[in-house]
Order: structure tokens, then sequence, then C-alpha cells
């Protein structure tokens, strides 16, 4: 066997793992994240002053945000049940020495604590959970296309061949969740007297970076001869051609029907699918080609798997244009957001409910097909997921409160604390704002060049596999290898963010 079908063979008919594991997995970035948020809290407490070092900063990021998750996918997988537990009570730990050491002035009853802070004023105009939603699955799927190719990788976090949860196979629809959380339609960036189909044309403009880029992965892997995946997008499809065009059909629906309405064409669009699956031969085309026997002749069989899944990544693209339309509605208080927080988690309990019937009675989850099913679980999974960082910040806001003066990249800035009467004092004062260049914090640095830290990942990747043998590395060689190849990329980022460059040229 060439090394090239070795490394195909390594991905290949795999079936996944338990929905459990997979939310337990997805807990530990917005624990990490109160992690890191408590620690710089706990400095400014020990010291007066927050964090100014950048070369410090970047080290923390580092280390709190982006390790833990490399040991959690590798050689920590065995324990992953554990991790949550131990960082949970590593992060209370914190913040009782936090609320122990606070100074004597702004020591008050604990009741009284937290019925200011449910009356405490946030910025409306920036919702940091949008933000840091999107940066970290940028970063997991960073870490799992290159992490997949190693050994210490357990099997069953990859892509199922055709039925399964893999954690792989969650992050391709939170991709797709993360970029219509803040599309054009969403943010109301169109003007209301600007015709229907102006947003189109800018659409159709703003997609030809992800053709280009499809266009050149697709001319590399063919001349390098690089391992694919067949069975996952097909012979000449990919990722990047299944984002443009999803991106394109959306804002022409989204032209057509009102955005309000996105969550009907979505529950539409997939259900419709699903009985196109089920009544027909199109899920057998699908699964084994037009032969039966999985042929890959003519440009419909070499990509049915790429082609025919558009329809239920555009069903999760509609159903997060609603989603984004919820959350960007404007709530201005602590009190607002954990009200949210209830109406979100009553959602994702029915969306789970409906998993198990969609699984039940219509297909267990299929990435492959992009199926009812898979729909479901991505949005599911992926409010879980949101829920977790808007539950952070607010912890976080909580702990500001506590120690006055404190900051916190990325986190919700209080605009007017509670029982303030003057004026001035309920003027947004940004704290920890992302733009700020005393702050240069690694989600903001990942934010401003997403698609580039994504590029590079892809091209990190592919060089790493050309010059190593990952298949029969050791566990110490693996973990040396992915934090250096993520500590490139987010140090790139990172000097990028310092002198404020973003590549950005459409």
């Amino acid at each position: 066997m060439s090394q090239k079908h070795l490394k195909e063979a390594f991905i290949s008919n795999l079936n996944g793992t338990s929905l459990l594991e997979i939310s337990l997995g997805l807990s530990l970035a917005p624990l990490c994240l109160l992690c890191r948020g408590l620690l710089l809290i706990l400095y400014y407490l020990h010291y007066g002053k927050p964090l100014r070092s950048r070369k410090y900063s970047l080290l923390l990021d580092f280390l709190v945000l982006v390790s833990p998750l490399l040991f959690s996918c590798t050689v920590l997988s065995p324990v992953i049940f554990f991790m949550p537990a131990i960082i949970a009570a590593f992060c209370a730990g914190i913040f009782s020495k936090i609320y122990r050491q606070r100074k004597r002035e702004t020591r008050v009853p604990f009741r009284q604590i937290v019925k200011d802070f449910q009356k405490t004023y946030l910025d409306p105009e920036y919702i940091p959970a949008i933000t840091v939603f999107r940066v970290y699955v940028n970063v997991l799927t960073s870490i799992s296309i290159l992490a997949v190719d190693f050994p210490q990788y357990p099997r069953r976090y990859a892509k199922a061949e055709t039925y399964g949860t893999g954690v792989m196979d969650l992050g391709v629809g939170a991709f797709i969740f993360g970029n219509a959380l803040v599309c054009p339609e969403v943010r109301q960036k169109s003007s209301v007297t600007q015709p229907k189909f102006s947003s189109l044309a800018k659409q159709f403009f703003s997609v030809w970076p992800l053709i280009f880029l499809g266009i050149g992965r697709l001319l590399s892997v063919k001349s390098i001869e690089y391992h694919e995946h067949t069975s996952e997008y097909g012979v000449h499809w990919n990722f990047f051609f299944t984002l443009a065009f999803v991106k394109l059909a959306a804002s022409l629906l989204l032209a057509i029907f009102p955005k309000n309405n996105s969550w009907i064409v979505a529950i539409n669009l997939a259900v419709l699918y699903q009985l196109i699956l089920n009544t027909t031969s199109l899920k057998m085309f699908i699964l084994h080609g037009s032969n039966g026997r999985d042929t890959r002749a003519g440009f419909l069989n070499a990509n049915r798997e790429g082609l025919l899944s558009l329809f239920g990544y555009l069903a999760i693209y509609m159903a997060s244009v609603q989603v984004g339309l919820c959350l960007l509605k404007r709530r201005n208080s602590v009190k607002g957001w954990m009200e949210a927080v209830c109406f979100l988690l009553l959602t994702v309990l029915m969306l789970f409910l409906s998993l198990r019937l969609s699984h039940a009675y219509a297909d267990p989850v299929s990435r492959r097909m992009a199926n009812l099913s898979y729909c479901i679980w991505v949005v599911a999974h992926c409010l879980t997921f949101f829920i977790c960082f808007v539950v952070t910040d607010l912890t976080l806001v909580f702990t500001k409160l506590l120690v006055k003066g404190s900051s916190v990249p990325c986190c919700w800035n209080v605009v007017k604390a509670p029982r303030t009467r003057k004026k001035h004092d309920t003027e947004a004062v940004p704290v920890g704002r992302e733009d700020r260049p005393s702050h240069v914090c690694l989600i903001s640095a990942i934010n401003k060049n997403q698609l580039l830290f994504f590029l590079l990942a892809n091209v990190m990747t592919g060089t790493v596999n050309i010059l190593i043998d990952t298949i029969h590395s050791k566990a110490a060689f693996t973990l040396c290898i992915l934090h250096l190849y993520m500590f490139c990329n987010c140090l790139i980022m990172h000097i990028l963010h310092a002198k404020n460059i973003v590549l950005k040229f459409w």
C-alpha cells in the first residue's frame, strides 16, 4: 500500500462517537475561556492593573485557550469525561479566591450583588459570544484537520463514513452556522430603499475568494497526489465550493422570502429533502452511484455527495439566519440575556426531541447526505455551544462587578452599573473591547483574519503531511508538531492584529 492509500484508509470507514461525548468535548472551550478571564481578573486584583504585555498575553491565551483542546483530542481523550469537571473545579477555585480577596469597600452582601448584577446594563452593540463562537469553530476545525492524521486522535472523532456523529462531522455544519450568524441580511446592512436583489449581486462578488480557494485546493491536491476522502465531497468538490454556493443560494432565498420567516424555509428545505431521500432512489444514488457499484463516471456521479448535500447545508444556513436575527434583537441588560438563554435552552430541548424522532422514523445522522437528522443535530449542538459562551460571558461580567476596574478582552462591556444616577455614568465605557490596542487578544486577532487563519491551517496541514509520516508518529512528537503548528498560526494572527492589518481584499 502506498503512503497515499494508507492515509486514505486511516480516515475512512469510521462510525463516529456518542452525542454525550461531543457535548462534553464542546464544553471545554467555554470553560477554558472562563478560566482565562478569571485569571486576568485575579491578576488585576493582585497588581492593580491589567495585563498589558503582548508577549505574555499571547502566551496566556495560547496555553489556556488552545493547548487544553490539543491535549483533549489526543492523549487526554480517554479521560475526556473528567476534563470539564477538573477545569470547572479550577475555575471555581479562582472565583472563590477573587471573591474572598476583593477590596473591603466593594464588599456587599451576596444577595445584593446578585440583584445588582441582574440590573446591570451591557453594551448592546457588541455580543462577544458570537465572535468567540465563530473563532472557536475555526480553531477546533484547524486542530482537527491536522490531528486526524495522527494515531493519537481517536478514530471515533473523525468524520463518519455514512451514518454517525463524529466531532469533525459537526465542524462542517458549525462553519456554515457561524457564517450565517453574521451574514449581511442578519446584520441588516442593506438599506430599506435598496432593491431586493442588490444584496444578491454583492454576494456574487463577495464569494469569489471562496471559489478561487476551492479551485486552488482542487489543483494543488490533484497535482501533488495528496490523500483524499472521496466520499466526503466527491472527486472535484470541496468545502470552499459548498460554502460559496450555500451563501449564494441563501441570498437568493432571502431576497424572495422575508428573512423573519427563514426558519420556515429551513424546515421546508430539510423535510422536503428528507422525503425525497426516503421515497426515491436518491439515497442509493448518493451512497452507491448511478450503477449501484460506486461509480464516479461523469461530473454528477463524481461529486454527488458535495452537490446534493448542498440542500442540507442550505437548510442549516437558513436556520442560522433566524438565530442571528433573534440574537441581534436589542437586549441591553443582564436580565434580558438571561431570559434569552432560557428561550434558547427550550429551543435546544425541542431540537433534541426532534432529533430523536427523526433518527427513529426518518434516518440516522448522515453528514455525507446532510439529511434532516444531520441538520437538526448541527443546529442543536451549535446553539448549545453558543449558550455556553453566553453563560461564560455573564459569569465574567458578574466577576468584573466584584473587582471594580478589571477587564477581560472579548467579554461584555458594562455600560451602566446599577444605582448610577449621573448622566456620564450611563455612557458606554469600552472595557476590554476587541479593537483596543492595549489588549491584543488572540480571539480578536483570529476574528480579524478568520479566512486567512483557516487557509493557513490548510496549507500547514498539507505541508506537515508531505514532510512527516503522521500515521506512525509517537505521542510526544505528535503533541510537539500540533502545538508548533497551532502556535505558528496564532502568532501570525497576533502580529497582524498588533499591526492592525486585515487581509481582506474583496
